[in-house]
């Protein structure tokens, strides 16, 4: 039942579901194992010539009758079974988005979304299976073969039963060593099905830059390799499978063959009626499809065994950041934000990203942050919202230690545009909004503030305009002013800009920053940048280089240091003459 544990409340909220249905599906096996008695008996009646028209009818009405209460009965339990492992299904698939939600952004860095994408699809898909026709067949499997056993031998004798079914229990002997060679070769199989999922999600993620550099051929070439290994995997289970489906079939053929021989001579002795054989190979009918099944129940319960594991180590996993020992009394922040001589290093990795980082920023003002590639500048903004946790007491807000604030009371109080703009497959209006049900003119007046909105109203549908996937049809610079307008739109005490104006010409950066002037006087903001042009009026300015802060001043005292600062300026103001001059 450990298995079970992610799923236990579920499979008990549909217990009735399952009570009622295999009820019903008990009757119908209970109607089915009536027919081949009823079927000699009419034989029997036939042969004595000790039957009238209306005896005939009678048994005929009685067949019709026991034929329509299996119709009947099985429709309620494809429709109460099938129906709870839907329900199970859907519930579970549920859990499972609401836990990836939760689990700590190091985890992605770590896994793959191709495999993530497979366990939220195939893997619970296989687990429906299992818990819909899986219990079905697993009953029939149980019920059928031993009342119809049971039945064999009432109905035809111990010498005619043993000899039909002696070759079935042979069967049974070969089907345990075929059970764990499928279960090692289905999990292959979901591992390279996984594997298939990733590569063909990052194909069409970086498509724009695989036609770039003319690189189809490679990625057809690659993508047909992981292709290969899936087909060779999947043909690894399927060949196993079809070489007990036909050991199945000729065991149960010869198992009938034999019975009619044997039976045959009883018969010709009159040791047995032939209403009595006619049942007893009824029964023996009966037996094929329950033992025929049993490769394809054993394949659908090991597809189901893999799958639940795969998501119970998904589910097991704990989440590195969370509300544990949060002071739930802090419903706001107003902003102002430490750094207490703090030492970061990523989870698994021993080497300081961040080292001996002081900085105190008042509520209300705004910090810049230079320096050059891998210095440690995003890894710096990403702390604030907790995306990674910090040493205890080396990261304040308020004078709070950040551990004791509330991941919601944090989160919804920052503004974060990211270095990589993201863009949800909405439209713009969406995209701007993002859940926070502000109203179209807060939308406006952040599109506005951004410099995007007259853009947005050139757009045949304007806010109505769908962005597509990762807005695909959007230039950089655009998908960069609407990430900064979503940002400004949930007017957060906090805004942090993470080189978000890279992708804008120089005269659009500089009105937008006209805009934003404004805007940055009303709440703390932190912002990261490779222009000087876009950092030069902030309340102080911090160099980074290698994890620590190696200048901090106001633009003017930077300069006069002539270090960093000063030779990332001479460089862009440079750049800036040669451009003027071409």
């Amino acid at each position: 039942m450990k298995k079970f544990r992610h799923i236990s409340d579920f499979i008990a909220e549909n217990k009735y579901r399952y009570l009622i249905g295999i009820m019903s599906l008990l009757a119908t096996d209970g109607a089915q194992l009536i027919l081949p008695r009823l079927y000699g008996k009419i034989t029997d009646l036939l042969k004595e010539g000790g039957i009238s028209k209306g005896g005939l009818l009678y048994y005929i009405l009685l067949v019709c009758l026991l034929s329509f209460g299996i119709a009947v009965f099985r429709f309620l339990w494809r429709y109460l079974v099938l129906g709870a492992s839907r329900n199970i299904e859907s519930k579970l698939r549920r859990r499972f988005y609401d836990h990836l939600q939760t689990l700590s952004l190091n985890y992605y860095n770590n896994h793959k979304t191709g495999d993530l994408m497979a366990h939220a699809t195939n893997d619970i898909a296989q687990i429906r299976e299992a818990f819909g026709i899986g219990i079905i067949m697993i009953v029939d499997s149980l019920v059928i073969p031993v009342i119809a056993v049971v039945m064999m031998f009432t109905t035809a004798g111990i010498k005619l039963s043993l000899i039909s079914i002696l070759p079935l229990l042979f069967l049974g002997l070969v089907i345990v060593f075929f059970v764990k060679e499928m279960h090692s070769r289905y999990h292959n199989m979901q591992e390279a099905f996984s594997q298939l999922t990733e590569t063909a999600r990052e194909n069409f993620s970086g498509i724009r830059v695989i036609k770039s550099f003319a690189q189809e051929l490679k990625e057809i070439y690659k993508f047909e390799k992981v292709n290969r290994h899936n087909k060779e995997m999947n043909l690894r289970l399927i060949r196993i499978m079809r070489l007990l489906f036909p050991f199945i079939m000729g065991i149960s053929a010869l198992s009938t063959a034999i019975a009619l021989w044997y039976g045959g001579i009883m018969v010709m002795y009159a040791e047995i009626s032939l209403g009595d054989f006619v049942a007893f190979t009824g029964y023996l009918a009966m037996l094929v499809w329950p033992i025929a099944s049993v490769g394809w129940i054993t394949s659908m319960i090991q597809r189901g065994t893999v799958s639940i594991e795969r998501i119970n180590n998904i589910l097991d996993e704990k989440p590195e950041i969370t509300d544990a020992g949060t002071d739930t009394s802090i419903k706001e922040i107003r902003g102002a934000i430490t750094f207490n001589n703090l030492t970061f290093s990523y989870p698994g990795n021993n080497e300081p990203v961040l080292k001996n980082i002081n900085i105190a920023i008042e509520e209300g003002k705004t910090l810049a942050i230079v320096g050059h590639t891998g210095s440690g500048k995003t890894t710096l903004a990403n702390l604030i919202p907790r995306l990674y946790n910090t040493p205890s007491g080396s990261l304040l807000i308020d004078g709070v230690d950040i551990y004791k604030i509330p991941l919601k009371v944090l989160r919804s109080s920052i503004g974060y545009v990211p270095q990589d703009t993201f863009l949800f497959s909405a439209t713009i209006y969406e995209n701007i909004d993002f859940f926070e049900g502000q109203g179209p003119e807060s939308v406006e007046r952040a599109a506005k503030t951004s410099m995007i909105y007259d853009n947005i109203m050139e757009f045949p549908d304007g806010f109505n305009t769908f962005v597509g996937e990762r807005g695909v049809n959007l230039s950089g610079g655009q998908k960069q002013r609407i990430a900064i307008a979503r940002a400004l739109n949930r007017n957060p005490k906090i805004l942090i800009l993470d080189d978000c104006l890279s992708a804008v010409d120089t005269y659009t950066e500089e009105q937008i920053l006209k805009k934003l002037k404004v805007e940055l006087q009303k709440r703390t903001s932190i912002i990261i940048s490779h222009r000087i042009s876009t950092i030069k009026d902030a309340d102080e300015i911090i160099v980074l280089h290698n994890g620590e802060i190696t200048e901090r001043g106001t633009h003017d005292t930077l300069l006069a240091q002539k270090g960093i600062y000063y030779d990332l300026y001479q460089k862009q103001l440079l750049k800036e003459e040669l451009e003027r001059v071409e």
